[in-house]
């Protein structure tokens, strides 16, 4: 498994938390990264900032960006390949 950081960005007058409908849908699609082949490690909004970032383990980049589409249709998704520190530091470099 691979580590990313995933980062989506949408704009205030379109947030998905003020739906009613979509809102639900979207906790559920966090709910489902399992069947998704994507775990979350971490996950967080900033408050105010209309943006979502986790960290999540998948076999590759495709698989979770897959699992983010549905929050692409809202915004942007940057999905990023991480390492932990000590893995950094066994390889000399970040």
């Amino acid at each position: 498994m691979a580590l990313f950081v995933v980062q989506h960005k949408h704009d205030p007058a379109t947030c998905p938390a003020r739906d009613k409908t979509m809102g639900p849908q979207l906790l559920q699609i966090i709910a489902g990264a399992p069947q998704a082949g994507v775990t979350i490690q971490a996950e967080a909004i900033v408050d105010g900032g209309h943006e979502l970032n986790m960290i999540v383990e998948a076999a590759d980049a495709q698989s979770v960006r897959r699992f983010m589409a549905p929050f692409a249709q809202m915004g942007t998704v940057s999905v990023r390949g991480a390492s932990l520190c000590e893995r950094v530091v066994e390889r000399g470099s970040c």
